[in-house]
């Protein structure tokens, strides 16, 4: 019987690239979305079944994994990948944006795990694999709130490593660098009151910086390659880096001190 895996925002981007990965290495495959009606091609792959699922919506989690069950019997693996950037100067962002935020990236990504989690339980088997990123063990200017969310998940992913071994279940974390996808867009959520006029020269360059660095950004298809290769390798290995750019920052901050580091972000921006 083939392995069956569920993602999570699976319409564009990482999640997409996974679907389209595990799908041709023989895997049935749930894609989740908010807007499965939007979804025209992934349902006409083999093996794939589009499904609604809202991280911040219980009944839709419950339902996509019963959907997920029914249909193809168990779950061998969970990619928790929904979830947005927030950005801005903190005093600028409003409170209900900030609660969004941490309800998407963690609360949402706990919820599912946690429907998912009795089901690989029973079955004494099963890979959780949160996707993080770069930006879950170090930090680039203004998006505080969007690193708090990734620091929180991967000190969550860490944690139940312990917990869930002996189940039988592995948590792992894979952590991308720039990707070449819609997030600066779609999924960018930047927040700036300019009557703030001491943040704004600032924002400007790091706004620059990051443009400037855009060229550097890995294809989601090296990202999926990354997380199928986390669902199967059949090693106990916490942390996976996807993309160059994301190796040479977490080899920079194991090398260097904070303020060493911190030192070549204000530089890399202009700071």
């Amino acid at each position: 019987m083939s392995n069956t895996v569920l993602i999570t925002g699976a319409s564009s981007g990482i999640g997409r690239a996974s679907v389209e990965k595990f799908q041709a290495q023989g895997w049935n495959v749930v894609a989740t979305m908010r807007n499965p009606d939007k979804e025209t091609e992934l349902q006409k792959l083999n093996n794939v079944i589009v499904v609604r699922l809202d991280v911040t919506d219980l009944p839709s989690i419950d339902n996509a994994v019963a959907t997920a069950l029914e249909k193809f019997g168990q779950l061998d693996v969970l990619v928790n990948n929904a979830g947005y950037g927030l950005a801005g100067p903190l005093e600028a962002v409003p409170r209900e944006n900030i609660l969004r935020q941490f309800n998407t990236n963690v609360i949402g990504l706990i919820d599912v795990t946690k429907a998912v989690i009795p089901h690989m339980r029973k079955q004494k088997s099963g890979t959780i694999i949160n996707i993080s990123s770069i930006g879950g063990r170090m930090t680039f200017p203004y998006f505080s709130l969007y690193h708090g969310t990734k620091f929180a998940v991967e000190g969550l992913t860490e944690s139940l490593t312990f917990e869930l071994a002996p189940l039988g279940i592995k948590a792992k974390i894979v952590e991308p660098g720039a990707i070449a996808t819609d997030f600066g867009n779609r999924s960018l959520d930047f927040n700036n009151d300019e009557s703030l006029a001491e943040y704004q020269a600032s924002i400007q360059k790091v706004l620059q910086g990051f443009s400037a660095g855009s060229g550097n950004a890995s294809s989601p298809d090296l990202v999926a390659q990354v997380i199928y290769g986390a669902a199967t390798d059949g090693t106990d290995t916490l942390r996976y880096t996807a993309g160059e750019d994301a190796k040479q920052y977490m080899a920079a901050r194991s090398q260097q001190d904070d303020a060493s580091f911190m030192s070549m972000i204000k530089q890399r921006f202009g700071l």
